[in-house]
């Protein structure tokens, strides 16, 4: 066979949703365990049979400040303490065993936090048995009559199961019966002591409508579900003692009905509740010892015993089963122990088990999340996806979820203080569960037959042994008792003796009355097959007269099953179409208020935009006059810096010729003072030693001389002799030196911080700065500036200029007279006079020019002005 490349697997229909609107919530039942010890806190109180009270311990509260208040949780039933467990399997799983009897599928797990009585529940123990073992009793005491052959139903690894004929189930039973490991029946067996007497014969019960004519067949399988792995318990693997091998895990598949499966698990036919509970316990072994190899605690994982029940109808006959496989129906009853949750930081637990506990919280957590969501999309009318496939244990049981049978849980809860906090999420998460409710499952179509088609069989065969006990001889193992009563019925027969060897009557006699028996015992034998074909036929007859007026009955009620789903299709038709109207309705009401609402914002806006538009008309006439103002004052102002330059320039001339007038004058007094003072003939005399002394602290402006007017300097120390107003900036950081030259700058705002309030008053700025010179001394800068307007409406200040105030340690100069004639000063400039002269020296000294050392003054830096952008 060649095998094709694999391509992606095609979509495959959604599943058909049942078509039942009858809904039921999911029942939650509670149960309590007595406590282990008399003198332990207990934290739960029963109130009644269906409500509990949880309160926390004094130690919780002392530790939490009382905020944990007693709370009240309502389940379908409580059973306290004291409860059997006859009475909790009469309220929680007899429903369900009768359900599966009838075709229908059930789904029962206990959930509760570690220690609380989960197994118990499920399981028991001898004299005590639980729901698992009572479950299979009243399976095997309803249907026990009416069981199949082993191995007329076969699982086909499919989630399905077939219908062998007599003769393959026959040579199945022989090759079971020939192998020596499988055991025989339960009733040539010894008991196993750990499962004997389970129930008491006198709590037997069974189920009540089981149809007499449908032959069925139990098969059971366990798994275990541990760390997300699926693994299964029935499964025979050669035992290696020295290299044992892990066990397989398994995956879930989805069969033709979209129905979820664990593919290749082991489905073992059982006969008996001591087989079926027998295979349990084998199962339930080979979980301890992978718990023992594996060191782990068997609350550690989930454990699911299913029980399929596969029933058929019998055939007209009412000998066998029928064989057709869409005849045969297959319910299950899934019996699950789930893991107890616990808190790691209780528990303390490290390592594997660790790991162990995450998988189980996250598992049930993935429960709790599907529940959630499911109870979301009920009562909110939402659409969200379920999270089933996030954990095994939900992937496996969404079915059940989505309407394919009835779902109960039985919170078992431990009373002691400890537990209180686990307790309290447990309680939670089964108040929540209360309120999903699952689809009803629908009654599954029954064949067509006639009813009570095995009584019919029984009957026939019972009238037919009777009637060859009266008609028959001892032939086909008859008994000698009805033998006797039919050689009454003959002639008797002649004496037999023979009196001689001439006696010729007594021989012709006995032939003629055996004769005579012969054609009475042929009379007879034609008598009764005349009579039995004609019971035979008329048997047929009225066989078929029923049969025929079964199939109208059953093609009356097919019509009326057909009639009744067309008025049911109509009916829902009709609220499908009476709910499109409303929300058609409802649609048109919203798009007429979103047209509404349309249209109001279409006038608003429109109403906007002719704003808009005769606002832009505005703004267009108004930048258009506003254009023309601006070239108005721009040509005005314009000719106003013209005017302003060409006085600039006429003051700068005038300026100008100051200066050069000053200059001329300067070299007229000094030539005139050199003149005046040389005589004639006569040698230069070097100054007395008063005049050559240095004073300590020159004066900043020195005394004017009567004769001589003043030296006018060669640059300018300040524009703040103009009629400008200063800001004045002087840091609070700044130190006070008592020199003689100070800044004086009248009409100024003196501030320690500039503002814009005293910005905006001036047009001139100055920032006094200080700092500590190369030598040792602190040299003040005064770093000036212009106010001007930014088009932001704000100050800006742009620097022009700094002036320097430096103090400096006077240095003695040479007593050497210098010559008239070297004409020049000690930094090597050209003078037209004496350096000795009196008046000169002042002179320079006012003056202070750049590099000079000869006290303390005004140094200019002469940095260029810049102008206004």
């Amino acid at each position: 066979m060649i095998r094709q490349m694999k391509g992606k697997t095609p979509r495959r229909p959604p599943p058909k949703k049942n078509s039942n609107n009858q809904k039921d919530p999911v029942g939650v039942y509670c149960r309590v365990r007595p406590l282990g010890a008399e003198d332990e806190e207990c934290c739960i109180e029963v109130i009644s049979n269906t409500t509990i009270q949880l309160h926390a311990p004094d130690g919780l509260k002392a530790n939490r400040n009382g905020e944990y208040k007693e709370t009240q949780y309502s389940f379908k039933k409580v059973f306290g303490i004291k409860t059997t467990q006859m009475e909790l399997f009469e309220d929680v799983a007899k429903p369900l065993v009768e359900d599966l009897i009838h075709c229908k599928n059930g789904l029962l797990f206990t959930y509760g936090v570690t220690g609380s009585g989960k197994t118990f529940t499920m399981t028991g123990y001898p004299g005590q048995g639980g729901l698992l073992p009572r479950s299979l009793d009243m399976i095997f005491n309803s249907i026990g009559p009416y069981q199949a052959k082993r191995y007329v139903f076969k699982p086909d690894d499919k989630n399905g199961m077939e219908v062998q004929n007599q003769v393959d189930a026959l040579l199945d039973r022989q090759k079971r019966d020939s192998q020596t490991t499988v055991p025989k029946t339960p009733t040539t067996r010894r008991i196993d002591p750990e499962f004997a007497d389970m129930i008491s014969p006198e709590e037997a019960c069974k189920a009540d409508g089981v149809d007499e004519d449908s032959s069925y067949s139990v098969f059971v399988s366990y798994i275990e579900i541990y760390n997300n792995y699926i693994y299964d318990l029935l499964e025979e693997t050669p035992f290696d003692p020295i290299k044992p091998k892990p066990p397989q895990s398994k995956l879930l598949r989805e069969d033709q009905n979209h129905n979820m499966y664990v593919a290749g698990c082991t489905e073992v036919e059982v006969k008996s509740t001591e087989e079926a509970f027998e295979v349990f316990w084998r199962g339930q072994k080979k979980r301890r010892i992978a718990n023992t190899q594996l060191n782990r605690e068997s609350s550690r994982s989930h454990s699911v015993f299913i029980i399929k029940l596969a029933q058929a109808p019998l055939d007209a006959d009412g000998d066998n089963v029928l064989q057709d496989k869409n005849q045969v129906n297959v319910s299950q009853l899934c019996l699950v122990d789930l893991a107890g949750s616990e808190r790691t930081s209780r528990t303390r637990a490290e390592g594997n088990r660790l790991r162990e506990a995450g998988n189980i919280n996250q598992s049930l957590m993935t429960l709790r999340t599907c529940i959630e969501v499911l109870r979301e999309n009920q009562m909110c009318g939402t659409n969200k996806m379920v999270p089933y496939r996030d954990s095994k244990v939900t992937h496996l049981f969404k079915n059940y979820f989505d309407g394919e049978g009835k779902v109960r849980m039985v919170v078992c809860v431990n009373p002691k203080a400890d537990d209180y906090e686990e307790t309290l999420l447990v309680m939670r998460f089964a108040e929540m569960t209360q309120e999903v409710e699952v689809a009803r499952p629908v009654d599954r179509p029954i064949c067509g037959f006639a009813a009570g088609r095995r009584q019919r069989n029984q009957a026939f065969k019972e009238e037919l042994t009777r009637r060859l006990d009266e008609r028959g001889g001892p032939i086909d193992g008859e008994s000698p008792s009805v033998f006797s009563q039919l050689l009454l019925s003959f002639p008797a027969l002649p004496p037999c003796e023979i009196s001689g060897p001439n006696d010729d009557v007594t021989l012709p006699r006995l032939i003629e009355a055996l004769e005579k028996r012969h054609k009475i015992r042929q009379m007879m034998v034609e008598e009764y097959n005349k009579t039995a074909n004609m019971l035979k036929s008329v048997l047929q007859e009225q066989d078929g007269n029923i049969l025929s007026k079964e199939n109208v009955i059953s093609e009356q009620r097919g019509k009326l099953g057909e009639k009744d789903k067309m008025i049911q299709n109509q009916k829902n038709e009709i609220d499908r179409l009476e709910k499109k109207s409303k929300m058609l309705e409802y649609k048109i009401d919203i798009l007429q208020k979103t047209t509404n609402i349309y249209e109001e914002d279409k006038r608003s806006l429109q109403q906007e935009l002719e704003s808009r538009e005769h606002r832009l008309q505005r703004e267009l006439s108004d930048k258009r006059r506003m254009e023309t103002r601006m070239q108005g004052m721009v040509s005005d102002a314009k000719l106003k810096w013209e005017k302003e330059c060409e006085r600039r320039v006429n003051a700068k001339q005038l300026e100008m010729q100051n200066k050069l007038w000053v200059k001329d004058e300067k070299l007229k007094q000094l030539k005139a003072i050199v003149t005046e003072g040389k005589p004639e003939n006569r040698q230069p005399q070097r100054p007395s030693r008063e005049k050559d002394k240095v004073p300590p602290k020159r004066s900043a402006s020195p005394s004017p001389v009567p004769t001589v007017p003043p030296v006018r300097p060669l640059h300018r120390r300040s524009h703040s002799a103009g009629g400008e107003r200063w800001v004045d900036h002087k840091p609070t950081t700044n130190v006070e030196l008592d020199t003689v030259m100070q800044p004086n700058l009248p009409n100024a705002i003196k501030v320690s911080a500039p503002s814009e309030k005293a910005l905006s008053k001036c047009d001139k700025y100055v920032l006094t700065h200080q700092e500590v010179a190369s030598d040792g001394e602190i040299q003040t800068k005064l770093i000036k500036g212009e106010v001007f307007k930014t088009r932001g409406g704000g100050q800006a200040v742009q620097f022009t200029d700094i002036e320097t105030l430096k103090q400096e340690i006077p240095v003695p100069t040479s007593r050497k007279r210098r010559s008239s004639g070297s004409g020049s000063t000690p930094e090597g400039e050209p003078m037209d006079g004496n350096w000795t002269d009196v008046e000169t020296r002042c002179s320079v000294a006012v003056e202070m020019r750049a590099g000079s050392n000869l006290g303390p003054g005004y140094q200019h830096h002469g940095y260029q002005k810049r102008r206004k952008p």
